[in-house]
Protein backbone atom coordinates (compact mmCIF):
# COMPACT_ATOMS: atom_id res chain seq x y z
CA UNK A 1 0.00 0.00 0.00
CA UNK A 2 1.27 3.41 -0.68
CA UNK A 3 1.83 5.70 2.30
CA UNK A 4 -0.81 7.87 3.38
CA UNK A 5 -0.87 11.38 2.66
CA UNK A 6 -1.37 11.94 5.99
CA UNK A 7 1.53 10.31 7.46
CA UNK A 8 3.99 11.47 4.69
CA UNK A 9 6.83 14.21 5.47
CA UNK A 10 6.39 13.90 9.44
CA UNK A 11 10.22 13.67 10.02
CA UNK A 12 9.41 12.97 13.50
CA UNK A 13 13.49 12.91 14.48
CA UNK A 14 14.12 16.47 13.41
CA UNK A 15 13.30 19.51 15.61
CA UNK A 16 10.39 22.04 14.69
CA UNK A 17 10.78 25.22 13.46
CA UNK A 18 8.24 26.42 15.47
CA UNK A 19 8.75 26.21 19.50
CA UNK A 20 6.43 26.81 22.52
CA UNK A 21 9.08 28.77 23.72
CA UNK A 22 8.70 31.18 21.04
CA UNK A 23 4.57 31.44 21.31
CA UNK A 24 5.30 31.72 24.99
CA UNK A 25 7.60 34.50 24.72
CA UNK A 26 4.93 36.86 22.47
CA UNK A 27 2.21 36.12 24.33
CA UNK A 28 3.98 37.62 27.71
CA UNK A 29 5.63 40.68 25.60
CA UNK A 30 1.55 40.65 24.10
CA UNK A 31 -0.34 40.79 27.78
CA UNK A 32 2.55 41.98 29.51
CA UNK A 33 3.39 39.43 31.45
CA UNK A 34 6.22 38.58 33.24
CA UNK A 35 7.91 34.69 32.90
CA UNK A 36 6.64 33.02 35.91
CA UNK A 37 6.83 28.96 36.37
CA UNK A 38 3.65 27.03 36.24
CA UNK A 39 3.57 24.57 39.45
CA UNK A 40 5.94 21.45 38.94
CA UNK A 41 2.39 19.31 38.98
CA UNK A 42 0.07 20.11 36.38
CA UNK A 43 -3.46 18.25 35.84
CA UNK A 44 -5.65 18.50 32.18
CA UNK A 45 -9.47 18.30 32.90
CA UNK A 46 -10.59 17.64 29.54
CA UNK A 47 -14.17 17.52 30.52
CA UNK A 48 -13.78 20.51 32.71
CA UNK A 49 -15.66 19.07 35.97
CA UNK A 50 -12.55 19.28 37.95
CA UNK A 51 -12.27 22.48 37.49
CA UNK A 52 -15.99 23.88 37.72
CA UNK A 53 -16.04 22.37 41.46
CA UNK A 54 -13.12 23.99 42.59
CA UNK A 55 -13.95 27.49 41.27
CA UNK A 56 -17.98 27.08 42.85
CA UNK A 57 -16.12 25.34 46.27
CA UNK A 58 -13.50 28.65 45.98
CA UNK A 59 -10.51 26.57 46.32
CA UNK A 60 -8.78 27.57 42.78
CA UNK A 61 -6.97 30.89 41.95
CA UNK A 62 -6.13 31.99 38.47
CA UNK A 63 -2.60 31.83 37.87
CA UNK A 64 -1.79 34.83 36.50
CA UNK A 65 1.53 34.76 34.75
CA UNK A 66 -0.30 31.78 32.43
CA UNK A 67 0.26 33.37 28.73
CA UNK A 68 -1.46 30.64 26.79
CA UNK A 69 -3.68 32.56 24.13
CA UNK A 70 -6.56 29.35 24.40
CA UNK A 71 -6.61 28.22 27.82
CA UNK A 72 -6.84 29.26 31.92
CA UNK A 73 -4.40 27.72 34.06
CA UNK A 74 -5.22 27.76 37.94
CA UNK A 75 -4.07 26.34 40.90
CA UNK A 76 -5.22 24.50 44.32
CA UNK A 77 -3.75 22.77 46.89
CA UNK A 78 -4.01 19.11 46.79
CA UNK A 79 -3.25 17.29 49.73
CA UNK A 80 -0.76 20.01 50.81
CA UNK A 81 0.26 20.18 47.28
CA UNK A 82 -0.07 23.22 44.85
CA UNK A 83 -0.92 22.17 41.47
CA UNK A 84 -2.12 23.32 38.61
CA UNK A 85 -5.47 22.48 36.44
CA UNK A 86 -6.38 23.15 32.64
CA UNK A 87 -10.09 22.44 32.20
CA UNK A 88 -11.79 21.33 28.86
CA UNK A 89 -8.94 20.88 27.07
CA UNK A 90 -10.51 18.39 25.01
CA UNK A 91 -8.64 15.92 22.18
CA UNK A 92 -5.47 15.00 21.08
CA UNK A 93 -3.86 17.98 19.16
CA UNK A 94 -5.25 20.65 22.03
CA UNK A 95 -4.05 18.71 25.03
CA UNK A 96 -0.35 18.05 23.27
CA UNK A 97 -0.43 21.64 22.43
CA UNK A 98 -1.31 22.85 26.05
CA UNK A 99 0.82 19.63 27.40
CA UNK A 100 4.17 21.78 25.50
CA UNK A 101 3.24 24.98 27.03
CA UNK A 102 3.37 23.44 30.14
CA UNK A 103 6.82 21.61 30.25
CA UNK A 104 7.78 24.97 28.60
CA UNK A 105 6.48 26.66 31.45
CA UNK A 106 8.40 24.73 34.02
CA UNK A 107 6.34 21.48 34.58
CA UNK A 108 7.78 18.38 35.56
CA UNK A 109 5.01 15.76 35.58
CA UNK A 110 1.53 16.19 34.04
CA UNK A 111 -1.66 13.82 34.77
CA UNK A 112 -4.70 14.19 32.48
CA UNK A 113 -7.99 12.21 33.83
CA UNK A 114 -10.65 12.27 31.13
CA UNK A 115 -14.06 10.49 31.31
CA UNK A 116 -14.31 7.62 28.53
CA UNK A 117 -16.52 4.73 26.97
CA UNK A 118 -16.09 1.32 28.21
CA UNK A 119 -15.15 -1.01 26.01
CA UNK A 120 -14.31 -4.13 27.71
CA UNK A 121 -15.85 -3.82 30.96
CA UNK A 122 -14.02 -4.36 34.39
CA UNK A 123 -17.02 -3.63 36.67
CA UNK A 124 -19.63 -1.58 36.63
CA UNK A 125 -18.87 2.48 35.67
CA UNK A 126 -17.69 4.49 37.31
CA UNK A 127 -14.36 3.44 37.69
CA UNK A 128 -10.94 4.36 36.80
CA UNK A 129 -8.18 3.27 34.22
CA UNK A 130 -4.52 3.99 34.38
CA UNK A 131 -3.77 3.28 30.86
CA UNK A 132 -0.62 1.74 30.12
CA UNK A 133 -0.77 2.37 26.28
CA UNK A 134 -3.62 3.50 24.14
CA UNK A 135 -4.24 2.83 20.36
CA UNK A 136 -3.67 5.46 17.93
CA UNK A 137 -6.15 6.56 15.94
CA UNK A 138 -6.08 10.32 15.84
CA UNK A 139 -3.27 12.65 14.10
CA UNK A 140 -1.12 13.95 16.79
CA UNK A 141 0.93 11.52 17.56
CA UNK A 142 2.41 10.64 13.76
CA UNK A 143 4.20 14.06 14.63
CA UNK A 144 5.67 13.17 17.27
CA UNK A 145 6.62 9.02 16.71
CA UNK A 146 6.55 7.20 13.79
CA UNK A 147 3.55 4.58 12.77
CA UNK A 148 2.90 2.02 15.52
CA UNK A 149 0.00 0.19 16.82
CA UNK A 150 -0.04 1.65 20.27
CA UNK A 151 1.97 4.97 22.20
CA UNK A 152 3.26 3.47 25.27
CA UNK A 153 3.23 4.80 28.85
CA UNK A 154 6.14 4.90 31.01
CA UNK A 155 5.88 1.77 32.61
CA UNK A 156 6.95 3.12 36.11
CA UNK A 157 4.32 6.07 36.23
CA UNK A 158 1.99 3.27 35.16
CA UNK A 159 2.94 0.85 38.40
CA UNK A 160 3.39 3.31 40.93
CA UNK A 161 0.30 5.10 39.89
CA UNK A 162 -1.44 1.68 39.94
CA UNK A 163 -0.40 0.51 43.36
CA UNK A 164 -0.92 3.79 44.71
CA UNK A 165 -4.70 3.97 43.37
CA UNK A 166 -5.22 -0.09 44.46
CA UNK A 167 -4.28 1.08 48.51
CA UNK A 168 -6.29 3.70 48.16
CA UNK A 169 -9.60 1.34 47.79
CA UNK A 170 -10.53 2.87 45.01
CA UNK A 171 -11.97 1.20 41.94
CA UNK A 172 -9.26 1.15 39.73
CA UNK A 173 -7.39 -0.83 36.95
CA UNK A 174 -4.73 -0.81 35.10
CA UNK A 175 -5.44 -1.34 30.64
CA UNK A 176 -5.24 -0.24 27.00
CA UNK A 177 -7.21 2.82 25.52
CA UNK A 178 -8.24 3.75 22.07
CA UNK A 179 -7.89 7.40 21.37
CA UNK A 180 -10.12 8.87 18.65
CA UNK A 181 -10.54 11.98 16.87
CA UNK A 182 -14.01 11.05 15.98
CA UNK A 183 -16.28 10.35 19.11
CA UNK A 184 -19.35 10.16 17.10
CA UNK A 185 -17.61 7.61 14.61
CA UNK A 186 -17.03 5.02 17.50
CA UNK A 187 -19.05 2.04 14.71
CA UNK A 188 -19.51 -1.55 15.90
CA UNK A 189 -16.89 -2.82 13.97
CA UNK A 190 -14.40 -0.22 15.59
CA UNK A 191 -15.60 -0.97 18.80
CA UNK A 192 -15.25 -5.14 18.61
CA UNK A 193 -12.00 -4.56 16.69
CA UNK A 194 -10.88 -2.27 19.80
CA UNK A 195 -13.09 -5.20 22.03
CA UNK A 196 -10.65 -8.06 20.53
CA UNK A 197 -7.40 -6.19 21.70
CA UNK A 198 -8.55 -6.10 24.73
CA UNK A 199 -8.98 -2.49 25.07
CA UNK A 200 -10.59 -0.90 28.16
CA UNK A 201 -11.91 2.54 27.36
CA UNK A 202 -12.05 4.72 23.89
CA UNK A 203 -11.09 8.55 25.21
CA UNK A 204 -9.95 11.39 22.91
CA UNK A 205 -6.27 12.36 24.30
CA UNK A 206 -3.64 9.61 25.25
CA UNK A 207 -1.91 8.52 22.42
CA UNK A 208 -0.72 11.89 21.46
CA UNK A 209 0.17 12.88 24.80
CA UNK A 210 2.24 9.53 25.60
CA UNK A 211 3.99 9.77 22.34
CA UNK A 212 4.95 13.74 22.84
CA UNK A 213 5.79 12.53 26.27
CA UNK A 214 8.55 9.64 24.34
CA UNK A 215 10.02 12.34 22.29
CA UNK A 216 10.28 15.07 24.50
CA UNK A 217 11.80 13.33 27.64
CA UNK A 218 9.10 14.26 30.03
CA UNK A 219 6.80 12.66 32.31
CA UNK A 220 2.75 12.23 31.39
CA UNK A 221 0.48 9.94 33.09
CA UNK A 222 -2.78 9.25 31.49
CA UNK A 223 -5.93 8.11 33.80
CA UNK A 224 -9.62 7.53 32.22
CA UNK A 225 -12.85 7.85 34.43
CA UNK A 226 -15.26 5.25 32.73
CA UNK A 227 -18.67 6.57 33.12
CA UNK A 228 -20.53 5.33 30.03
CA UNK A 229 -21.23 2.46 27.79
CA UNK A 230 -21.38 5.41 24.89
CA UNK A 231 -25.09 6.43 25.80
CA UNK A 232 -26.64 2.59 25.31
CA UNK A 233 -28.32 2.68 29.01
CA UNK A 234 -30.65 5.25 29.60
CA UNK A 235 -28.60 6.33 32.94
CA UNK A 236 -25.74 6.50 31.13
CA UNK A 237 -23.07 9.40 31.55
CA UNK A 238 -23.36 9.28 35.67
CA UNK A 239 -20.32 9.70 37.39
CA UNK A 240 -21.67 9.96 40.77
CA UNK A 241 -21.65 12.29 43.65
CA UNK A 242 -20.87 15.79 42.26
CA UNK A 243 -19.89 14.61 39.03
CA UNK A 244 -17.69 12.07 39.88
CA UNK A 245 -14.97 15.25 41.63
CA UNK A 246 -14.52 13.86 44.68
CA UNK A 247 -13.15 10.62 43.58
CA UNK A 248 -11.40 11.84 40.82
CA UNK A 249 -9.85 14.26 43.05
CA UNK A 250 -9.22 11.38 45.80
CA UNK A 251 -7.70 9.68 42.72
CA UNK A 252 -5.53 12.21 41.72
CA UNK A 253 -4.09 13.22 45.38
CA UNK A 254 -3.14 9.46 45.81
CA UNK A 255 -1.70 8.82 42.51
CA UNK A 256 0.47 11.73 42.29
CA UNK A 257 1.59 11.21 45.76
CA UNK A 258 2.43 7.94 44.66
CA UNK A 259 4.49 8.88 41.68
CA UNK A 260 6.36 11.11 43.93
CA UNK A 261 7.50 8.24 46.25
CA UNK A 262 10.21 7.65 46.66
CA UNK A 263 11.49 3.78 45.48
Amino acid sequence: MPIPPILDNKHTSMPSVFAPTALLREARRQKGLDTLEVPSVCILDPDGDLVRQLRQNRLAKPFSGWPCYHTELETFDLSGQQVGIVGRVVGASFAVLVAEELFASGCELLVSLTSAGQIVPAGQPPYFVVINRSLRDEGTSYHYAPPSEFAEADATLVQKAAMALAQSGLHGVVGASWTTDAPFRETAQAIEAARTKGILAVEMEAAALYAFARAAGVQVLCLAHVTDTMGQAGDDFEKGEADGTRDALAALAVIIAGVHATP
